[in-house]
């Protein structure tokens, strides 16, 4: 397999983007998670944001935002992550699980702390004007 398929999460707010730093891990990542098998891009969203955040995805609220593909970071050489992402309203307020350890709002400047699939969505919604 060459291809992760994962599935993000994409909250902006004041030019800011939400994004989490697993536990163990030295890069911030937009939250979201890899699809278990069979599900649809919604159940992954709601399951992965559900596990990570502590919140619930309204699930009539979601819809696209396009789809990213970079090397995969701590991977060999040739294995690509695509990253499907999703805008959502959502319940609840958002607290780190247990695999989470941080949760962090970004800006454009952040470039050198998150992942190579992250840089090509930061520069996307930096494009579109969600992101200072």
């Amino acid at each position: 397999m060459n291809e992760v398929d994962k599935i993000a999460f994409i909250e902006t707010r004041n030019g800011q983007i939400l994004s989490t730093k697993s536990k163990g891990k030295t890069k911030f990542y937009i939250p979201g998670g890899k699809r278990e098998l069979g599900e649809t891009d919604e159940q992954t969203l709601i399951r992965e944001i559900a596990e990570e955040l502590n919140i619930t995805i309204d699930k009539q609220t979601i819809h696209y935002v396009g789809t990213f593909k970079a090397q995969s970071d701590g991977a060999k050489e040739g294995i690509i992550v695509k990253m499907t992402c999703y805008r959502a309203k959502y319940d609840g307020t958002m607290k780190p699980t247990s695999e989470i350890e941080e949760i962090k709002w970004l800006n454009y400047s952040d470039l050198e702390i998150i992942s190579e699939v992250d840089k090509k969505i930061f520069r996307f919604l930096k494009e579109n004007g969600d992101l200072e």
